[in-house]
């Protein structure tokens, strides 16, 4: 199968955080939108189903992106805020922050 170049997981917010955590996502800073633009993501979606959230964006090198997003001063500022709404974790530092899902089909 050909990839479509496309990125996905999913998280589930606490019930407490759901509130802000979709409030801060409907009015994200505008620095945080250009860190995620500089580090080569786009196409960048969220949506939300009760507290599961599915994340989905495309990227030619996912893992630099992420290595750039982790020495971001603005993104740390942002995760220190949101990593305590989610059960699990983000720190981009991790060996595997993000478990991104399978792509077991593509329509192009």
């Amino acid at each position: 199968m050909t990839s479509s170049g496309k990125f996905a997981w999913t998280w589930t917010i606490r019930e407490e955080d759901l509130e802000e955590y979709v409030s801060m996502h409907l009015a994200p800073w505008p620095e945080i939108m250009e860190e995620h633009t500089k580090a080569g993501i786009r196409d960048y979606s969220i949506f939300q189903n009760g507290a599961q959230f599915f994340y989905c964006f495309m990227c030619d090198d996912v893992e630099s992106a992420f290595a750039y997003l982790a020495e971001s001063e603005a993104c740390n500022r942002w995760n220190a805020i949101t990593s305590k709404m989610v059960v699990g974790s983000f720190d981009f530092r991790e060996a595997v922050p993000i478990q991104p899902m399978r792509e077991v089909f593509y329509l192009k």
